[in-house]
């Protein structure tokens, strides 16, 4: 080892005529090299050093050899050279040079170089001196402080571990999996929680060790852990006589162990005990100050840990009974459907959140579709969803239309006194048409298998989360209009089931279609397929799925009605208008008068959107009674009545009442409040035991019509 910075020498110029009597009594040998003679002058102390004999040296550096390994050497002769050449005035070096016994020890050696007028080096004057018992201590200073960094970063590197554990288990997981008890030298560890006055057992030690009756003990029982509990001091056991004499009721339980001494700590947070903890030990007596403090240290990050880990629990069992209260008990049955619901919990159950489905009863043979998610995974986010889950439950049960139940949920969350918006979709199904009105607040889009198993994307146009739409005077929900056939399954899920870190949502849509794709058939199996799934990718965030089968053969049911707004100026609108009616007339009326029925409603929304402002609302409805009548109802906001005329021979209007009228079994015009509502009806051939599949009339495939 060189020490180029080493202070350079003050010798006499005459040295070694009169050498420096305080350089002997240090035992530093002093030499004088005569580069122009290549003599190397060394006195007594020096030639001690290297352990040779006056008669055996004879001036010359090259005698010095045999005491001087030859990587040495080289590595001395570099460095000298170096320093002649570069123009220093000193060097220093530590060296090993080989005892006459064979073995090797280190030697330090500074010198101080001497340059006539041109700067030429001619002379070094130096000393060299024994640095073995140095360096020994140097390096038992070293090894010290390495254990004690060691022991310092086992510490540093279990809290870090710590600090990602959530609950008891995970912190009893890192401590036996971290390797931290390897390198403290234990070879198991036990805790126990205090709960109640009594000490519940939660990690037992090695495999063979559990004593019966010690699962729940007393503080003031004679054990280790209860009395570092009642102390609020570590107990260090230092021998397996130690531990014999001062626990007589445990140790006989325990002598097969081979344990030979113990270190019990009390876990104490925030100023009171939570616990204890033991570290047991097979081949270690007694502790060191050092291992002590680090210990006591290990168990204070234990303790925080630990006590995090039981609030977790706690809110994590009030978040989940929460949870399960808010949703719903049970799925209803449902005529003309099958459905199926999960709900899979973050990491195993660990977690909580605001994800929730609901499936909602609605008149006429209809049902409500819904699943959504509120932000955040805390107490706070399920007790917000089980507010709007009911809310939109009231809402869609009252008979708003789709856009409507949307709208009015984001306003009730936006009044709410919480900071957190949800992300929904809902879905108004009627089961005997097949028409589907969905509106999506800010959620991932549905999935629709096919009934030979083929699975596809359904864009959906969206609007805000709830929530944020109202903050933002953002409230108009698109509708899309689809037709589901018999067969067909809709599926709607949260963002848990498709987001995985490092993939985007897209790659996470078709990882799930084609899981869909070839997932089972059956519609129970395949959503536990689902989870399972999910639980193998381990699956950060909580799951809802919601899977909605239209089953074949349902009828039309009396009272049946579906409902869409028409916007002005939009044409878009119209014609998702359009193809509800057409679906809904070919499904309940046949064809016997569906091109009748679809003609007489296109003239009443026409007149509508012409005449009037701000949009209509279109009803078709199966009214009760004794023979079968399909009722068509358009609603604007104008209170100016219409009238049938005659619209000439070269007129382009004026013929929509007159068809109406032509067409209808009866119209008429009622009055709405600031509005009114012009309707017709039309009677429907009796079709009780005609065998008919209603999907049929409604077409395959889907089609999406935004309103």
């Amino acid at each position: 080892m060189v020490d180029p910075a080493a202070d350079a020498l003050s010798l006499p110029e005459d040295w070694p005529a009169h050498p420096d009597q305080s350089l002997s009594l240090n035992r530093m040998g002093s030499f004088d090299w005569d580069l122009d003679a290549g003599l190397m002058h060394m006195d007594e102390v020096a030639l001690d050093v290297f352990q040779l004999d006056p008669a055996e040296y004879d001036g010359r550096p090259e005698s010095l050899a045999r005491r001087v390994p030859p990587s040495e050497s080289v590595r001395l002769d570099g460095m000298v050279a170096q320093a002649l050449k570069s123009g220093s005035t000193h060097y220093g070096a530590y060296f090993r040079i080989r005892t006459r016994d064979g073995g090797l020890r280190w030697t330090h050696t500074q010198g101080f170089i001497r340059r006539d007028e041109t700067g030429r080096p001619h002379r070094i004057i130096g000393i060299v001196r024994d640095a073995t018992q140095e360096l020994a201590e140097s390096t038992t200073r070293m090894e010290v402080d390495s254990e004690r960094r060691r022991q310092t970063s086992v510490v540093e590197s279990t809290t870090a571990a710590l600090a990602h554990a959530r609950t008891v288990q995970d912190v009893i997981d890192v401590l036996k999996d971290s390797h931290g008890l390897e390198h403290l030298g234990a070879t198991s560890v036990v805790m126990g929680l205090l709960e109640a006055g009594r000490i519940h057992l939660v990690a037992e030690g090695p495999d063979g060790s559990f004593v019966p009756g010690t699962r729940y003990t007393r503080v003031d029982e004679q054990y280790p852990m209860s009395e570092v509990v009642r102390t609020l001091a570590p107990r260090f056991i230092e021998s397996a006589a130690d531990f014999a004499v001062s626990y007589p009721i445990l140790w006989p339980h325990i002598t097969d162990l081979g344990i030979t001494s113990a270190a019990y700590l009390p876990l104490i947070a925030q100023a009171r005990p939570i616990g204890a903890m033991g570290l047991l030990y097979s081949d270690k007596n007694g502790f060191t100050p050092e291992e002590r403090n680090v210990l006591v240290a290990l168990g204070s990050s234990i303790a925080q840990s630990l006590q995090r880990a039981v609030l977790f629990e706690q809110e994590h069992d009030l978040a989940e009974g929460l949870q399960q209260a808010m949703l719903p008990r049970r799925i209803p049955e449902i005529p003309g459907a099958h459905v199926a619901v999960r709900y899979r919990a973050a990491r195993l159950g660990r977690d909580i959140g605001g994800d929730w489905y609901d499936v909602i009863p609605l008149p006429g043979g209809r049902v409500g579709a819904v699943i959504g998610d509120v932000q955040g995974h805390d107490t706070h986010a399920a007790a917000v969803m089980g507010q709007l889950r009911i809310v939109l439950r009231a809402y869609a049960a009252e008979g708003h239309t789709p856009a409507t139940v949307m709208a009015r949920a984001s306003v009730f969350l936006s009044e709410l006194d919480t900071d957190r918006f949800a992300t929904c979709t809902y879905m108004d199904v009627d089961l005997a048409t097949g028409v589907v009105q969905v509106v999506r607040a800010g959620h991932v889009d549905p999935l629709l298998r096919d009934a030979d198993g083929s699975c596809r994307r359904v864009p959906v146009p969206g609007a805000l989360p709830l929530g944020l739409s109202a903050e933002f005077g953002a409230l108009d929900y698109p509708v899309s209009v689809l037709e589901l056939d018999p067969g067909q399954t809709i599926l709607l899920y949260t963002d848990g089931l498709v987001e995985e870190p490092g993939t985007d949502l897209d790659e996470g849509m078709q990882w799930l279609t084609a899981l869909v794709r070839n997932g089972p058939s059956d519609l129970q199996t395949l959503a536990d397929h689902l989870c399972d799934v999910v639980d193998e990718r381990g699956g950060d965030d909580d799951v809802a799925i919601l899977l909605l089968r239209r089953r074949g053969g349902y009828g039309p049911q009396a009272g049946g009605r579906l409902q869409q707004h028409v916007a002005q100026s939009d044409p878009e609108a119209l014609r998702s208008a359009r193809h509800m009616i057409g679906a809904a007339v070919r499904a309940w009326a046949g064809r016997d008068r569906a091109d009748e029925i679809e003609l007489a409603a296109d003239e009443l929304i026409t007149n509508a959107l012409l005449h009037t402002d701000g949009g209509a609302i279109v009803t078709l409805r199966m009214l009760t009674g004794p023979e079968r009548r399909l009722r068509v109802e358009v609603e604007d906001r104008s209170s100016a009545l219409p009238r049938r005329r005659d619209a000439g021979e070269d007129g382009v209007s004026g013929r929509g009442l007159l068809l109406v009228d032509r067409l209808a079994d009866a119209w008429g015009v009622e009055s709405r409040g600031s509005g009114k509502c012009v309707w017709c009806e039309f009677g429907l051939p009796d079709r009780s035991g005609e065998s008919r599949d209603f999907g049929a009339a409604v077409g395959a495939g889907v089609n999406i019509h935004p309103v």
